[in-house]
């Protein structure tokens, strides 16, 4: 069975940040859907993914709105959450190219926001990500 928008997304999307040289630089290949026990920080971790299907009488697509969030525990506090979220920034905002969605066409990426809050347990930040992206059907 073939991926949905969601998850084919977030496959193109974790490759492309794998394969940036501004993120591996921050965060090697650690992105994960969900992170292993023991994980070593900093790391990104795909949230929130909420596709809206829609269609015409040409095409079927979604809009997908995906988060990420960027795990920091450096004694920098703040400085290096906020460097990851510009990584990400740069390897993703409009650049549909650099993402290959399998069995769909990127039509538009788009960086929305993000938010850097610390840790409950004070021992870190996390910086969440939100990303919009236009999915057709290939």
């Amino acid at each position: 069975m073939a991926d949905g928008f969601a998850l084919a997304l977030q496959k193109g999307l974790r490759a492309a940040l794998v394969a940036n040289a501004g993120v591996t630089a921050l965060v090697s290949t650690r992105v994960y859907d969900e992170p292993p026990q023991g994980v070593t920080f900093p790391y990104l971790r795909f949230g929130d993914i909420n596709p809206t299907a829609f269609d015409t009488d040409t095409k079927v697509g979604a809009t997908v709105d995906i988060s990420l969030e960027a795990n920091s525990r450096s004694a920098s506090g703040r400085v290096e959450a906020v460097k990851i979220v510009e990584a990400v920034n740069a390897a993703l905002h409009r650049q549909e190219a650099s993402v290959t969605v399998t069995g769909f066409t990127l039509v538009e990426l788009i960086f929305e926001t993000h938010n850097v809050t610390r840790d409950p347990d004070g021992r870190g930040y996390t910086a969440v990500i939100a990303l919009r992206a236009l999915l057709e059907t290939a």
